[in-house]
């Protein structure tokens, strides 16, 4: 028994100097928020030069970039995993390698789940032995490209019908559905993990990436227009064009001020699939307003699906800006005359002081 707790706390403190954290929270949320911020930096801005390129005449962007983007995708979110990760540099430019292996067997997943694994076996052997130039790249090269290769293919493929099963049902069930995919994505969007993630890893297009993306616009447009008087045009462009995730500090302190973007999300959700036929792509499922990503994906996916222009413009304009606004603040002026909402519930502490 003593030896196991010897064990059991000379392993804890190897884990500690190497500072792995084996946990949920770390590998589901931390580093998924970072792959996220790969996915951006790589795919995300890579499509939207694309489109730009094209509207625009620019070879520059659809014949050099756009290409060179999508198959920087799967490093992007490697390195953006060991990053979050805390790698050591060894360990943060190997996984490049890593990266590209995985997504070219398993997509994004595969690239996350293989990043993951060879930054936290990198870690391991790193400033170990006297030749850490050739042991750290060599395990974490090895070891990342081994799990990509033989689990990546599986875990994308769960992936892909999942999204495929949610399509399904929100083609089938666009009322129900278009509710739930709505307010579950915008939730996700507002709590500390990464909606855009979740959208790219299911391949979500279609009416239910249209009714998710409505459901995270109504977190950050709701949010910005019903917290204004607390917090004024800072806020404002805080959260609309940033994330609604700033407010979750408050939805602790008080849930209920949750209530209002949960509730227009719920109605919005099946508007957009029952009477606009909302659609986008993975890459703007799950971004919300958040740099516009969503607006210029929908365009995309609407223009792909013969619709004319003033239409797009027309429906992005009411389903992801105006409803949003209108019906939150409705529901939060409510909440705040029957003292469910307080003055203050809502105000943002950019100083960390609250």
């Amino acid at each position: 028994m003593q030896q196991q707790q010897l064990f059991s706390s000379r392993l804890s403190a190897f884990l500690a100097r190497k500072n792995i954290s084996l946990s949920a929270h770390t590998y589901l949320i931390h580093a998924m928020s970072f792959m996220a911020l790969g996915l951006f930096s790589s795919l995300l801005i890579g499509s939207i030069l694309n489109t730009i390129g094209i509207k625009f005449g620019i070879p520059l962007f659809t014949d050099t970039l756009w290409p060179l983007a999508k198959q920087m995708t799967g490093p992007a979110i490697a390195v953006a995993v060991a990053y979050a990760l805390k790698a050591p540099p060894l360990v943060l430019f190997s996984v490049t390698t890593v990266g590209a292996a995985g997504a070219a067997v398993g997509g994004p997943v595969g690239a996350f789940v293989a990043a993951l694994v060879a930054t936290e076996t990198g870690k391991l052997v790193a400033g170990e032995t006297k030749v850490d130039i050739l042991v750290t790249p060599a395990v974490t090269v090895i070891c990342g490209v081994a799990v990509g290769a033989w689990i990546g293919p599986y875990i994308g493929a769960l992936m892909t019908s999942l999204g495929d099963l949610v399509m399904s049902a929100t083609q089938l069930q666009p009322l129900l559905m278009g509710m739930v995919v709505a307010v579950l994505m915008g939730m996700a969007l507002t709590l500390p993990i990464s909606s855009a993630a979740i959208a790219i890893m299911l391949s979500l297009n279609g009416l239910a990436a249209g009714a998710a993306t409505v459901g995270c616009c109504a977190q950050m447009i709701g949010f910005a227009v019903m917290s204004f008087r607390e917090n004024r045009w800072s806020g404002l462009v805080a959260q609309g064009l940033g994330t609604s995730m700033l407010q979750m500090p408050n939805i602790i302190r008080n849930p209920k001020i949750w209530y209002p973007t949960i509730l227009t999300s719920a109605i919005l959700g099946p508007i957009s699939t029952l009477v606009f036929s909302m659609e986008n792509t993975p890459l703007g499922a799950g971004m919300g307003t958040s740099g516009l990503v969503g607006q210029i994906q929908s365009y995309i996916a609407l223009e792909a699906a013969g619709w004319q222009s003033s239409d797009i413009y027309l429906s992005i304009i009411l389903l992801h800006l105006v409803l949003p606004a209108v019906l939150t603040l409705c529901f939060s002026e409510l909440m705040r005359k029957k003292g469910w909402i307080k003055p203050g519930d809502l105000a943002l502490d950019v100083s960390g002081t609250k």
